[in-house]
């Protein structure tokens, strides 16, 4: 078992310096984001599905023409390779899933392979 207290990690403030808590090929990568006001990941997307937990302070996620403010609890769920843009206005800390890891076709180079069903 391993636990995290996320309220104790040092992120340094004043840079977007991600914290990865958990890496493992095949099974998932977790990664724990300060974003001090104002600063932002601009539209990205990634090639493994994704899950965004707000642990603290509020942040804005924008999706296409969607924008939706949250708070501390509140979760999203992107699929794979679907544009996103996470900012906070105010500050906020983040925690970032992405599984399976790394996902299909995220080391460029990489090509995708095609089952047949």
């Amino acid at each position: 078992m391993r636990h995290w207290k996320l309220s104790e990690i040092d992120t340094p403030e004043g840079t977007r310096s991600p914290v990865v808590l958990h890496s493992r090929d095949g099974e998932g990568r977790v990664v724990l984001i300060q974003l001090d006001a104002g600063q932002e990941l601009g539209e990205h997307q990634v090639k493994e599905a994704a899950l965004l937990l707000v642990v603290d302070g509020s942040v804005t996620v924008d999706v296409g023409v969607e924008s939706l403010e949250a708070g501390a609890g509140e979760l999203f769920r992107f699929d794979p390779d679907e544009r996103r843009a996470v900012r906070s206005p105010r500050g906020g800390r983040v925690v970032l899933f992405l599984a399976p890891w790394p996902g299909e076709g995220h080391y460029r180079g990489e090509t995708a392979t095609v089952s047949a069903s």
